[in-house]
């Protein structure tokens, strides 16, 4: 079964907006957990905009489940995933001035550097994930860094799957499947929701987690989060 780990950015970002710290990011991650959240996840960015890296040091203290940090690792993030030493860290290739990620990595063009930050952290003892397309030659190539695990980028998914849910799984299935044959855990992310969850739990069989922010904080604003929360674990059932 699939663990779902919980995406708070948009927590962050609505505490931001008025300054101060209401809505308390501290407390929703922990609430989170007690409404059956198996995980954390933050995606900080320079500008700190939403999460700020304060918050990453804070949340090591408190999370008891799985705190995942994704980022692309510039120098700064580096530092911060290296002082935190969070369960996972997954490296997305995002612009600074990104609304949000937008593509996974090209692990053949990147093989190299890749590479050598996946031995750092790995080296200090962190589960590395890299975000990648569903495409098998880019699994393939990110098996070849040495990283644990990728994270299948899914909006293509959500996107197709109110027209054609088969055609729209279809690479996601053939991407996994290559995962597995080079050994490497699967995650996945981005605009999946109540709606398109469970076609995609039940047709990728070896899917570890799933980090899910957006949806599930805009789900909430009618149904509550601990109901939400436990909606997306059904789903994962």
């Amino acid at each position: 079964m699939a663990i779902l780990s919980v995406n708070i950015n948009k927590i962050a970002t609505l505490r931001n907006s008025r300054g101060g710290n209401v809505p308390d990011l501290l407390k929703v991650a922990m609430d989170l957990e007690r409404f059956g959240a198996q995980g954390i996840t933050i995606h900080p960015r320079p500008d700190e905009r939403h999460i700020k890296y304060q918050d990453a040091r804070d949340l090591k203290k408190i999370v008891t489940t799985e705190l995942n940090i994704e980022g692309n690792p510039i120098d700064s993030f580096i530092k911060l995933v290296d002082e935190v030493r969070p369960a996972q860290v997954t490296l997305v290739p995002d612009a600074p001035d990104a609304i949000t990620s937008n593509a996974g990595w090209d692990t053949l063009k990147h093989a190299d550097f890749l590479k050598d930050i996946v031995a750092h952290f790995k080296g200090n003892g962190i589960r590395t994930s890299i975000f990648v397309n569903p495409v098998e030659k880019m699994v393939e190539a990110a098996a070849a860094t040495g990283v644990d695990r990728i994270e299948l980028y899914t909006e293509d998914y959500a996107h197709h799957y109110s027209t054609d849910k088969e055609k729209a799984i279809a690479p996601y299935i053939m991407a996994s499947k290559k995962a597995t044959e080079v050994g490497l855990g699967i995650n996945a992310g981005h605009d999946l929701s109540l709606d398109n969850l469970k076609y995609f739990n039940d047709h990728i069989t070896d899917l570890k987690e799933v980090s899910i922010g957006h949806a599930l904080i805009s789900e909430s604003l009618y149904l509550g989060l601990e109901n939400v929360v436990n909606m997306y674990k059904h789903r994962l059932a």
